[in-house]
């Protein structure tokens, strides 16, 4: 839930103040690509998983290690948070490479 940059806020009258009100909306606008970009990349990997494709679903999840890597490092996302979903990811990864030997 962004919001939105029409909400009637406080306005600030120090030179600091109207600064900082300015860079929080180009924070904001990079955060919520940031978020956006490991939502997607998370559901990527589930849907190959989905198809059942071993080698393409271990090169996507390769991939979205480090965009998830990346936006935790940044903090948008908990490190704890990002380590526990390339934990899950990984093992539905390995699990289809087990369940469906070649």
């Amino acid at each position: 839930m962004a919001t939105s940059s029409k909400a009637k806020k406080k306005t600030v009258r120090l030179a600091s103040g109207l600064k900082r009100a300015r860079q929080d909306v180009a924070l904001n606008a990079a955060n919520t690509s940031l978020r956006s970009k490991f939502r997607t990349v998370v559901k990527n990997v589930v849907k190959v998983v989905a198809t059942g494709d071993k080698a393409k679903a271990a090169e996507t999840f390769k991939s979205a290690q480090r965009v998830i890597d990346s936006v935790a490092d940044k903090g948008v996302y908990h490190k704890n948070k990002a380590a526990r979903l390339k934990s899950r990811l990984s093992a539905k990864v390995k699990a289809l490479s087990l369940s469906a030997p070649a």
